[in-house]
């Protein structure tokens, strides 16, 4: 008979708490290649099943702070639990040293097509093992083998494709690391985009700083100015000297497109792309003898490219801007005297001073002081938030009119800030489907294209329809029209502009695929515990069995739930210091998975938790009374049972616990239901009552009551069915369902390395009404995607007609290309004035 053990999965793989990453999947096939191993798989965080033959090897802190967990069944004949269990630990070492990934920042790419031909370079590199580029962000992914690649390889592949950005004040040295972390590794610092103030790369002067960030327009501009040249001189009747002026627009509009191009013929990676449509367009007119045209075309293409990418940048501005909110120096105590200390030298446990009126350059705990403090820029907060010993603080933040002496809790690297810019450069570089579907559409498109145009040169001609020349520039024209350059910048600038409004109003989006998906969302479920309610419920009623003290009972309680986080232990271990109560040593203590917890409290154990956690049989009908009446309260019921060892049981009595409804969660309820979502469910783990208690009061009528979490995940799993299903949760507690619904959201995520890490949505304040801006802001970004891509088929459909029939020519379809790309460029923009309703 086979054996199972559970290792927490941040025990085996440091950093990872669920089975998405993809370090988690080697491990398994890793294992499960092992002799005596029979099967693998992750237990989701706070799923983990009671089951007696189960050995679990669970540390303190994981019994406080649940995290998922990697479940090996194996053989015992063949192995011993200290064998299997240090057989998962070397695996998960051996992956940690040697899977790498990295966020890398580039240039503005020259073309459209520059992401893909980023990706095909850097996949054919050994050992690169995954690529993913976003030239409207200009940041590339990259996960590698270190076993037989390194960073240093593949930042100079991208210095040969003239791409890397180089770090500040060192333009020679093209290292261009936004965050490079190894795989699995909790330890490894978060850094960001080399960046200066400005948002540019910093270059060795002033000068070519400036040339490094218009080069493309300069370039263009003096193909333009090439180009007037030329006619005044073809007025003039100066033939070779007006071609010659002709040539140089060539020579400047068309050398990035060239140099890409035959870049990719020396690299035998030639494929068709819109910058061959381009050259071969171009170098088309030239045959013909119109050499205006083509230097047109060429300017028109490059001015476009230029202009694309300085509208661009205001939605990349919008993400920096994050990287720029922090100090980079903080005011250090110690000793009674306070110095000035780079941040990267601020160490956990260290006391900062945060003067009146500045950023706050940590994240701590407040140690002296009250201040109001605005949290904005982390969570979305409008109002500042009152500050006060014992409170925390996040780096971003703005003091208020007080000095504040706060206890660093996270090094430079381990701030929510980090996190967030972090997650936000990773988020840029993943597609939306619908970015993926149109680079699919590309591939096939372009070489039609190309087909197409010169089946059009030779068919009319040889029929007799149309001259030579005729046919070959209409043909010209038909590349020219049919260029897909606002078809593939259409998503990633609304991704990316909704991304960025989103991180600047305090909603973490992990990527174009999660802003997609929640717009299209039709049913919502929501967590009760911490969602709907503030999840800080207070006790309101002590029932005793024996008449006595009512302390006895809550002292009893407060010793077994002083070791969790669950709200309402919190509730009970607030009550005894009310009372004045200190909490007896416990030891044992062991979770009973959604219903209660028990330990050894010095000759007894104690039992704390729903009714579910005792046999009905044995609940003497006094307390079965006590619950009924607590209950029909619309408060939550706490049994307590105290086991003397060798005696028989003896119940306390019951605790009445109430959590009161968020005073915003009408209006938001009311505000996402006027967006569209009439399916909005609350899942909860307590009783019938009450849920039907608090849900009354915010206007849901659809209640799932007296849920264990993987009650949770199986509705969810129902409601997918039917439709997308968006969860929030806390990012721990309901971990199964978010990581099975079409998107999980996370309520306050600031400060919450597990909220961030689980879901796909996070809501970086504890606020309810940021939910209906992020479904609000998805929904928009949702329509504008879709209006982007029929704009550009649209144009592109009537311009191929229009071409075919000779109503316009090269210069005017160029026209209407380059105006239609930034038409969806600037409607992607638009997603910036997004603004949240107050609620």
């Amino acid at each position: 008979m086979s054996k199972a053990m559970r290792l927490d999965l941040p025990v085996v793989l440091p950093g990872v708490g669920d089975e998405a990453d993809e370090c988690v999947a080697r491990l398994i096939a890793l294992l499960e290649s092992r002799d005596g191993v029979e099967s693998v798989h992750v237990l989701p965080a706070n799923s983990l099943p009671p089951v007696d033959d189960i050995h679990q090897q669970l540390s303190e802190k994981s019994r406080v702070s649940p995290s998922a967990a990697l479940c090996l069944h194996y053989d015992p004949e063949r192995l011993s639990l200290g064998q299997i269990a240090d057989m998962a630990l070397a695996a998960g070492a051996g992956l940690t040293t040697r899977y790498g990934h990295a966020t890398l920042a580039i240039r503005a790419a020259g073309s459209e097509d520059e992401g893909l031909r980023i990706e095909r370079v850097l996949l054919a590199l050994p050992g690169v093992t995954a690529a993913s580029a976003n030239t409207a962000a200009q940041l590339v992914r990259v996960e590698y083998d270190s076993q037989r690649t390194t960073l240093d390889v593949i930042r100079r592949a991208l210095r040969e494709l003239r791409v890397a950005k180089p770090r500040a004040g060192d333009a020679k040295k093209a290292t261009a690391e936004a965050t490079a972390e190894r795989c699995c590794d909790s330890a490894t610092r978060v850094t960001v985009p080399d960046i200066n103030r400005s948002g540019e790369e910093a270059t060795d002067g002033v000068g070519v700083e400036w040339y490094h960030r218009n080069r493309e327009l300069v370039w263009s501009l003096a193909a333009g100015s090439f180009m007037l040249l030329g006619i005044v001189l073809d007025r003039a009747s100066l033939g070779q000297v007006a071609l010659a002026s002709y040539v140089l627009a060539y020579v400047f509009g068309a050398s990035d497109n060239v140099g890409h191009f035959l870049k990719d013929v020396r690299r035998g990676a030639f494929r068709f792309d819109i910058d061959l449509l381009m050259v071969v367009a171009a170098l088309g007119a030239a045959a013909l003898g119109q050499w205006r045209e083509g230097a047109f075309l060429l300017f028109l293409f490059s001015l476009g490219h230029a202009a694309e990418h300085y509208a661009l940048g205001r939605a990349r501005s919008a993400i920096t801007a994050l990287a720029e909110l922090a100090p980079q120096e903080a005011l250090v105590v110690s000793g009674g005297q306070t110095r000035s200390v780079p941040i990267a030298e601020v160490k956990a446990g260290d006391a900062v001073l945060i003067k009146p009126g500045e950023r706050v350059s940590v994240d701590g705990v407040v140690k002296e002081g009250k201040s109001d403090v605005n949290q904005a820029p982390i969570t979305g907060e409008s109002a500042p938030i009152p500050k006060s010993p014992g409170e925390q603080v996040f780096a971003g933040s703005v003091n208020g009119e007080r000095a504040l002496t706060v206890e660093v809790t996270a090094a430079a690297g381990d701030r929510t800030l980090d996190r967030v810019i972090k997650l936000v450069a990773e988020a840029q570089t993943q597609k939306a489907p619908t970015q993926q579907f149109t680079d699919r559409f590309e591939r096939v498109f372009v070489p039609v294209v190309l087909i197409g145009s010169v089946l059009l040169m030779l068919v009319p001609p040889l029929v007799g329809w149309w001259t030579w020349s005729e046919a070959i520039y209409r043909a010209l024209t038909v590349l020219v029209a049919s260029s897909p350059c606002a078809l593939a910048l259409g998503t990633p600038a609304a991704v990316l502009a909704g991304i960025a409004q989103a991180a600047r109003n305090g909603v973490l989006i992990k990527g174009g695929a999660y802003l997609e998906a929640l717009g299209a969302v039709q049913t919502l479920a929501l967590d009760k515990t911490g969602t709907i309610t503030k999840g800080e419920p207070s006790i309101v009623r002590v029932i005793t069995m024996d008449g006595g003290d009512e302390g006895r009972i809550v002292a009893a309680a407060a010793a077994v739930e002083a070791h969790s986080q669950h709200p309402l232990a919190r509730a009970v271990l607030a009550d005894a210091v009310k009372r004045g109560i200190t909490p007896e040593p416990v030891r044992d203590v062991e979770a009973v998975s959604g219903r209660g917890v028990r330990g050894h409290v010095g000759d007894a154990v104690v039992e704390v938790g729903r009714l579910l956690m005792f046999d009905e049989k044995e609940v003497p009908p006094a307390v079965l009374g006590a619950v009924k009446d607590v209950e029909a309260a619309g408060q939550t019921a706490m049994i307590v049972r105290r086991l003397p060892n060798g005696g028989t049981g003896e119940w306390l009595g019951v605790l009445g616990v109430a959590d009161e409804a968020r005073q915003n969660a009408p209006a938001a309820i009311a505000a996402l239901r006027a967006l569209g979502l009439a399916n909005v469910i609350m899942l909860t783990g307590d009783n019938e009552s009450v849920a039907q208690a608090i849900a009354k009061q915010v206007g849901i009528s659809d209640v799932r009551a007296g849920l264990m979490p993987e009650d949770k995940l199986r509705i969810v799993k129902e409601l997918s069915a039917n439709g997308r299903v968006a969860m929030v949760g806390d990012g721990v507690n309901d971990a199964p369902a978010l990581a099975h619904a079409s998107v999980g959201i996370a309520m306050g995520g600031a400060g919450t390395a597990a909220a961030l890490e689980t879901a796909d949505v996070a809501l970086m304040g504890d606020d309810l009404g940021r939910l209906s801006f992020a479904v609000g802001l998805s929904r928009r970004a949702r329509g504008v995607i879709k209006q982007n891509v029929v704009v550009s088929l649209g144009v592109i459909a009537v311009l191929v007609v229009a071409a075919v029939t000779g109503k316009v020519g090269i210069g005017t379809a160029v026209i209407f290309h380059e105006g239609s790309t930034l038409v969806v460029i600037a409607n992607g923009l638009r997603l910036l004035m997004f603004k949240p309703q107050e609620i």
